[in-house]
């Protein structure tokens, strides 16, 4: 595994499309417990180099109902994002992450975590990738049926406050898939 992360670091697969050089940010150990697979790090990670280190990732722990400190404990959680380095930014947002990262790295890296309980799919790019049968379901689908996803996975949108208006018009995920998400993650850690 060490070998693994030490050549993701230095990973330079697509250093010609990304507008601020390569600095893949991942976090694992072979212990981890939990994997979550997000799109990719936005200019706040890229900066400090800590995954998930914005307000989506305070929105991401308060859903996982977890501390800050077992969120970096890699023993605990890992993080792989679909693409390890900022993509820079787009019309909307941030652009869509790289496409060479999950296919040169995400079966190598699963396959040295023999501890892993379960895998957050966090957005549409995660879901299509890791759930390809399922690729024509938009994301509210997926998030609705949650429960067809587990115990291997848990199906969720991204935590960012972009994604307000979506949680607004879909009143039942707080209510409903939430609680069972901090239920599934404490049982997992636990």
């Amino acid at each position: 595994m060490d070998k693994l992360l030490h050549d993701i670091k230095n990973c330079h697969l697509c250093a010609n499309h990304l507008p601020l050089g390569p600095r893949p940010v991942v976090s694992l150990s072979s212990e981890s417990k939990i994997i979550i697979i997000g799109q990719a790090p936005g200019l706040a990670v890229h900066n400090t180099g800590i995954a998930w280190n914005d307000k989506s990732g305070e929105n991401l722990r308060t859903w996982m109902g977890i501390s800050k400190a077992d969120f970096y404990d890699s023993k605990k959680i890992g993080i792989m994002p679909m693409g390890f380095c900022y993509p820079g930014r787009g019309k909307s947002g941030d652009n869509p992450p790289r496409k060479e990262c999950a296919p040169a790295w995400h079966e190598l890296l699963l396959k040295e975590m023999k501890q892993v309980k379960l895998i957050l799919l966090i957005g549409k790019y995660a879901q299509d990738y890791h759930l390809p049968t399922t690729n024509k379901q938009t994301l509210t689908k997926r998030v609705q049926n949650y429960k067809s996803y587990l115990p291997h996975y848990f199906v969720l949108p991204h935590p960012s406050p972009r994604n307000n208006i979506w949680q607004a018009k879909n009143k039942w995920f707080p209510k409903e898939v939430l609680p069972h998400l901090k239920e599934t993650i404490a049982q997992v850690l636990k």
